[in-house]
């Protein structure tokens, strides 16, 4: 990563594990000042312990997005904090992959899905931005998801909740105007952390590793986009806006064989890691 987060304060959610873990590394590399959230203790501690070890001046502060007294906790101790944040990192997350027709005697899940990806990070940046208001600077970083850009079967309440704070986001960002403060959102595809392992299917699925999606988002931070996304997902979101008669149709045929041959090949990749000898091999 660039050394342009040299004295720059990074406030990163979600830092405990995955992807937000990752990123910690790489802004602690670059010379970053860090704030590491995160609802695991045990876990943002062994990040805490990670960063410090690069040198970097950080600090973790443990706060569940999904309990609203926390965040609102999280900011006030923020707000007393001596250095002010130079850049939010939206990143922690929570997704449930499930079909609508098998959420329908469960919409607190939908609730909770609001609470971590959107009313969390809202009460965040909602507490942040005064700071960067008069400090006439700051940048707002949004982790999202592909699936905002092209739609999502059987992610209903992971897209919406991800939606919702992607056009927050949009309007922020026209009513800042030309005031020096920066609003992005990153899309991610889908990304190899803990958030995914409970579902198997996924084994089969391309994916990036977490430094690399973290490598993503600190391009964001250093060359500060209104946007950051693949070029053939863009793509998808154009065709869902101008042809979404053809995106139905397309899913509605290829959906079904494509998760059933993805499914026969996360099954194969399992018996094949469970042979004798199948550790030797690799």
């Amino acid at each position: 990563m660039d050394t342009g987060l040299k004295v720059r304060t990074v406030l990163i959610t979600g830092a405990s594990s995955g992807i937000g873990r990752a990123l910690a590394h790489q802004v602690a590399q670059a010379g970053g000042r860090l704030i590491l959230v995160a609802r695991d203790a045990a876990r943002l501690e062994r990040t805490l312990t990670e960063v410090q070890a690069h040198g970097a001046a950080a600090v973790a502060m443990r706060a569940d997005l999904a309990d609203p007294a926390q965040v609102r906790g999280l900011v006030a101790a923020l707000q007393r904090a001596p250095e002010p944040v130079d850049i939010l990192v939206n990143n922690a997350g929570l997704s449930i992959r499930r079909p609508v027709e098998r959420s329908l005697d469960r919409p607190e899940d939908f609730e909770r899905l609001i609470s971590v990806n959107y009313l969390g990070p809202l009460v965040l940046t909602l507490g942040l931005l005064p700071g960067m208001l008069a400090r006439n600077r700051g940048h707002i970083v949004d982790v999202s998801s592909i699936g905002v850009q092209a739609g999502a079967p059987n992610f209903s309440g992971y897209v919406a909740s991800k939606a919702a704070m992607d056009h927050f986001a949009r309007a922020l960002l026209l009513e800042l105007g030309r005031r020096p403060i920066r609003v992005t959102t990153v899309y991610l595809p889908l990304v190899r952390t803990p958030m995914i392992e409970a579902t198997a299917i996924y084994e089969a699925f391309p994916a990036l590793e977490a430094q690399q999606a973290a490598r993503r988002i600190g391009k964001a931070l250093i060359e500060r986009p209104v946007r950051l996304a693949p070029a053939w997902t863009t793509a998808l979101e154009l065709l869902h806006t101008l042809a979404p008669e053809t995106m139905r149709r397309t899913f509605a045929l290829l959906h079904d064989p494509v998760h059933r041959f993805l499914e026969r090949r996360a099954k194969a990749r399992r018996a094949r890691s469970h042979r004798p000898g199948a550790q030797e091999e690799h």
